[in-house]
């Protein structure tokens, strides 16, 4: 009984508050948006029926902007609880990254899309083949039969970098094409990780991961068997590739640049890539909300 008196009066509260939403005095309209970030999501589908049934534009403008905050705290909760309790998720934290942009991401419409393509690449392979013959295998199933490709056209598009987008449009840039393929040969039990070089991201084929060795003096153990980039349809290429690239970018090789990285650094890049799209586009707000994402991590 308590309880339904309670949810009848904070509903009593969301429509007295809704109808304090036209108010010209901004001191009022603060305090009242101060309110419903503290009631949280609950208010959410109160505050859409509101600006669906109203026809005044400045009030529609503050019903968005108080749905946003109260959308931007959750994602801001849900990246550092992936960050200190979930980091080996990484399609956890690629889904937290895309609900920045798409709240109401359908998550099940993107595992059914990545389980097809993992189950046609489960098809064509057996326990004989070699590395190479496996990613020969992703490489097909990847680039030529689901067709994905490097956004070569767009490459700085913020839509580059939200997996939604990339499973829909068939394109992506170097990370975000990286990540589906990580995430395809995780569930295969495929031993390929993602390697952060600067202005790249590529894939390296792990012969064993538990003894990973530093590069020291550019010589790298054995456990490294190939990398793999794929932005170039899955181009195949080892160390001495990696060791011009950053030649020709005046960098001293790095072991962060030849062994892989966490899955913490994976989101990060991604943020990173997400502020350039938003800073060339000139949508400043976005890019200050989504350092402060960053700082999360």
């Amino acid at each position: 009984m308590g309880t339904k008196r309670k949810s009848e009066m904070s509903l009593k509260e969301v429509i007295a508050l809704i109808t304090l939403l036209d108010d010209p005095d901004e001191v009022i309209y603060s305090q009242v948006k101060e309110r419903f970030v503290i009631l949280g999501p609950p208010a959410i589908p109160h505050l859409e029926t509101a600006w669906e049934n109203s026809f005044d534009a400045i009030m529609q403008k503050r019903i968005e902007i108080i749905i946003h905050t109260i959308q931007f705290e959750i994602l801001q909760k849900a990246l550092k609880k992936w960050a200190t309790e979930e980091q080996e998720d990484l399609l956890k934290g690629i889904l937290i990254l895309s609900r920045y942009q798409y709240p109401d991401l359908d998550e099940a419409k993107i595992r059914k899309s990545l389980d097809q393509i993992k189950q046609d690449v489960w098809l064509e392979l057996n326990d004989d083949l070699t590395a190479l013959e496996k990613v020969k295998v992703l490489n097909h199933i990847l680039f030529e039969v689901h067709q994905f490709t490097g956004n070569i056209t767009n490459y700085h598009a913020p839509q580059n970098s939200f997996i939604n987008n990339v499973l829909e449009s068939k394109k992506g840039n170097p990370l975000m094409l990286s990540v589906l393929y990580m995430l395809i040969c995780k569930e295969l039990n495929i031993p390929i990780y993602g390697i952060n070089l600067p202005q790249h991201f590529v894939l390296a084929y792990l012969n064993d991961y538990a003894n990973l060795i530093d590069v020291n003096n550019k010589t790298l153990s054995n456990n490294i068997l190939f990398y793999i980039n794929p932005f170039s349809k899955g181009l195949m290429f080892n160390q001495k590739d990696i060791d011009q690239f950053l030649k020709q970018l005046n960098l001293e090789p790095e072991a962060k640049y030849y062994i892989p990285c966490s899955n913490r650094e994976i989101i990060k890049r991604a943020l990173n890539n997400l502020i350039f799209s938003y800073e060339k586009l000139g949508y400043l707000e976005k890019v200050d909300e989504l350092k402060g994402l960053d700082k999360q991590l």
